[in-house]
C-alpha cells in the first residue's frame, strides 16, 4: 500500500494514526517539554512522508520511524544548545521547566530524574531513555541507532553511574 501512489495517503494516515503516539513518548523523553516533543513529532512525520520512497523494508516500519524521530530529536538538542550556547553539563532550568509545563504529571524527583538525565552525552541521554521509559531490548536499539549492542550496554551503564553521581551530589 506505501508503494502504490492510489493507496499511499490513505496507508501512511493509518501510520501516523498507529505510530504517532509511541513516537512522541520516545521524542519526548529526549527533549523534555511537549512543545518540543510536538514540533519533533511533526517534522519527523513529514519527513518519513517525504523520504518514504527511501524505506525499503530492510528493517521494521517501526525502526525506521523511530530512527527518524530520535534523529530529528538530536537535531533538536543540538540547535537549541548551539543557539543557547549552554554545555551538556549546564541545565540549571531543566526541573524547573518541567514542573512548569503543564503537561508534566511528575514530581520533584521526577524532575530531578529529568534533570540528572539532561545532563547526559547525546548518545547516553538517548540509550538511557530508550532503556529506561520505552523498555527498548538493546537489540531494537542497535538497529535504532545502528551501533553495536555492547556499545549499547557500555553507554547504558555509564549513563547510570551518572544519573546515581548527579543524585548523590545535588541532595
Amino acid at each position: 500500500m506505501l508503494r502504490n501512489p492510489k493507496t499511499q495517503r490513505e496507508a501512511f494516515s493509518v501510520i501516523v494514526r498507529t505510530y504517532s503516539e509511541p513516537l512522541y513518548w520516545k521524542i519526548r523523553h529526549i527533549v523534555l517539554t511537549h512543545e518540543d516533543a510536538d514540533d519533533v513529532l511533526q517534522n519527523s512525520l513529514m519527513k518519513a512522508w517525504t523520504h518514504l520512497g527511501a524505506f525499503q523494508g530492510k528493517a521494521k516500519l517501526s525502526t525506521w520511524l523511530y530512527r527518524i524521530a530520535i534523529n530529528e530529536a538530536l537535531d533538536l538538542i543540538r540547535k537549541q544548545r548551539n543557539e543557547q550556547q549552554v554545555s551538556t553539563e549546564e541545565h540549571p532550568t531543566v526541573a524547573a521547566q518541567l514542573m512548569a509545563d503543564e503537561y508534566f504529571d511528575g514530581d520533584a524527583t521526577a524532575a530531578k530524574l529529568q534533570q540528572a538525565i539532561a545532563s547526559l552525552p547525546d548518545v547516553q541521554r538517548t540509550v538511557f531513555t530508550l532503556r529506561y521509559y520505552d523498555e527498548m531490548k538493546y537489540s531494537e536499539m542497535s538497529k535504532v541507532l545502528d551501533t553495536t549492542e555492547g556499545a549499547l550496554k557500555a553507554s547504558y551503564h555509564h549513563a547510570v553511574k551518572k544519573i546515581e553521581e548527579f543524585f548523590h551530589s545535588h541532595d
